[in-house]
């Protein structure tokens, strides 16, 4: 027979766990004279197995805050809690459902112990299920038998799942991260166990933890978000600090194109070339693809640009995914930038340019802009100070004045070794083109200027034909002001003045454009008596010289009288032995002059053409036209 005080020591060795629950409800019962002390027993029993389990659930609460803890990833923790929900409830399955505000619905996040694809990717409306009821007054909800429990919105969709997926009891409470509502935290099982008001309470519980582990992670990835940025600010600093430092240099140290090309193509790790306002590459920088359609580039970069961007990248399908941008300062374009191979070029197309890359290259173009005007600026002034030296050379009557002499040497002109004047007509919107082109043919050597609407070129040289072929060109359909005409003359030597050569050239020019050859090139020499006649201002004394000088020049020099046997044999129809008993000479002194005369003046002398050049200048010089007389 079990007495009060058998069951009091029962209750002592239960407390230090000693005894069974089952033990001391067999006491309780035994204890027939003292029924009310039994039932006593049963329930400190009751509150001690509480108090047990309470304290249990506590320690797994601990456990759970300190493993949710030490993870920074959101899907971690989701994970971790869903996991653990289930352990400590000892439920079939745990699941997790989030609210997308987008769609206005909850969808399937983290589920454990389940294995229907259709419940893992459900998605539940705001008030339907168990769950959207849970969402939509944000208080838990449970029941024992779902499929028959009326107080839910069942729709075909979620009882389809929760049948696939076998659940039967199910219970869900709200995840609330700082008031507002961001999930549901459910535990179900396969059979009609129902839950009891400590499950829900620790549902709950794990529901809060939940929720400030989901607060501290995100407060976590906002933190590493913005250091991230301040890492990409800081990046974007130093890489915009090392772009300015190395543009500065280029400019401070008097840096051309060449040198922004190759700081920039540093900078990005690609290629870049500068085009000027022609198209034309005026430097580059890595490895340019050869199949580069520059002029493709550039039309297709201006329609996409539309006329605006100035100083952007516009990148277009071309070779090597070129992007293109425009160099451009007071509204004036000068040139182009076109870069392209960033990123080591994988992939189908261009890698995109970072924000702090596109700077990097509109800062590349705004200094471009500042060299290229700089140089344009200094080129200019260089451009008018040569062209007034040239100015000052033809407009000296004679040999020049020694500060000519001197001002001509200083802008590289070797004034006492053969030079060439060209004279070339074209239309004024051509001119400065020309200029340009000109300029490069006697390089620092030559001077350009423009002069009574042509442009008057000297140069080193003693080929005038050559020389003036290289800039006459005919005119087209395509372009009918292409056409540029070239009188020349020379060689001669500056220090002895030009405008003997000036006007030569300039009739040259005259007489080809009235033969109604433009387009093309020729000294007075290639034109004979044709540009005495056509030329608008004649100069016969040059022309007589210009084809007896040499045997006048032997008289003058031998007292001979060659000049006065070339007329004897013309007027006698070029008959030797006539020309003899005219000069009452013997034939052999004829023979003998007319040798010399031809060594004078150059083989070919007799033929058709040139004994008719010789022929007018003998008669111009009997005139009086020659400066010899």
């Amino acid at each position: 027979m079990r007495t009060v005080l058998d069951l009091l020591r029962l209750l002592a060795e239960r407390a230090d766990g000693d005894a069974s629950a089952d033990e001391l409800e067999r006491a309780a019962a035994e204890l027939a004279s003292e029924p009310e002390a039994g039932a006593l027993a049963l329930r400190v029993l009751a509150a001690m197995d509480a108090g047990r389990r309470r304290e249990s659930e506590l320690a797994a609460l601990v456990g759970i805050a300190r493993d949710l803890a030490s993870e920074s990833d959101t899907g971690s923790v989701l994970d971790t809690i869903v996991r653990r929900a289930r352990a400590l409830l000892g439920t079939d399955v745990a699941y997790l459902t989030l609210y997308d505000a987008e769609h206005g619905d909850t969808y399937m996040r983290v589920t454990s112990g389940s294995v229907s694809r259709r419940f893992q990717t459900l998605r539940l409306p705001l008030g339907a299920g168990l769950g959207g009821l849970v969402a939509a007054s944000r208080t838990p909800h449970w029941t024992g038998r779902y499929a028959g429990d009326d107080r839910y919105r069942h729709t075909e969709a979620i009882d389809t799942a929760v049948g696939e997926e076998g659940i039967v009891a199910i219970c869900g409470t709200p995840l609330l991260v700082d008031d507002e509502f961001v999930g549901v935290l459910f535990a179900a099982n396969r059979s009609a166990r129902p839950f009891t008001p400590d499950d829900v309470a620790l549902l709950g519980s794990l529901a809060a933890l939940a929720a400030v582990s989901l607060v501290q992670t995100r407060r976590l990835a906002d933190t590493a978000a913005t250091l991230e940025a301040l890492r990409g600010a800081h990046a974007a600093i130093a890489e915009a600090a090392d772009a300015h430092d190395r543009f500065a240099g280029v400019v401070l140290e008097g840096g051309d194109v060449g040198d922004i090309a190759e700081a920039l193509g540093r900078l990005l790790g690609g290629w870049v070339t500068v085009v000027d306002l022609d198209g034309t590459p005026a430097a580059r920088y890595g490895p340019v693809p050869p199949d580069l359609d520059v002029a493709a580039a550039l039309r297709r970069a201006d329609d996409e640009r539309g006329g605006d961007g100035a100083g952007r990248p516009v990148t277009v399908p071309c070779a090597g995914g070129a992007r293109v941008v425009a160099v451009v300062a007071g509204g004036q374009r000068l040139g182009t930038l076109l870069l392209g191979g960033i990123g080591g070029g994988r992939g189908p197309g261009p890698a995109e340019l970072s924000p702090a890359q596109v700077r990097t290259v509109e800062r590349a173009a705004m200094v471009t802009a500042l060299v290229l005007l700089f140089t344009q600026r200094a080129d200019e002034a260089d451009r008018l100070d040569r062209a007034d030296g040239l100015a000052e050379l033809l407009g000296a009557a004679g040999p020049p004045r020694p500060a000519t002499l001197a001002r001509l040497a200083a802008l590289g002109v070797s004034v006492h070794r053969p030079h060439l004047l060209l004279v070339c007509r074209s239309h004024p919107a051509r001119r400065r083109a020309l200029a340009r082109e000109a300029a490069t043919l006697g390089g620092r050597s030559g001077l350009v200027a423009e002069r009574e609407g042509a442009l008057v070129v000297l140069l080193p040289g003693d080929d005038p034909a050559a020389a003036g072929a290289r800039l006459a060109r005919p005119s087209s359909e395509q372009d009918p002001d292409a056409g540029v005409t070239v009188g020349a003359a020379g060689p001669f030597r500056p220090a002895d003045g030009a405008d003997a050569a000036l006007g030569e050239a300039r009739r040259a020019a005259e007489a080809l454009l009235a033969l109604d050859r433009a387009g093309e090139s020729a000294a007075a020499a290639d034109l004979g008596f044709a540009g005495l006649l056509l030329g608008d201002r004649p100069d016969v004394a040059g022309y007589v010289d210009g084809i007896l000088g040499p045997v006048a020049e032997h008289d003058e020099r031998r007292g001979s009288d060659l000049l006065h046997t070339l007329e004897a044999y013309y007027a006698t129809g070029a008959s030797p032995t006539r020309a003899a008993a005219r000069l009452h000479v013997h034939v052999n002194t004829v023979a003998q002059r007319l040798e010399r005369i031809g060594t004078l003046l150059g083989p070919g002398w007799q033929d058709p053409e040139r004994s008719l050049e010789v022929q007018l200048a003998l008669r111009l010089h009997r005139l009086g036209a020659s400066g010899r007389q």
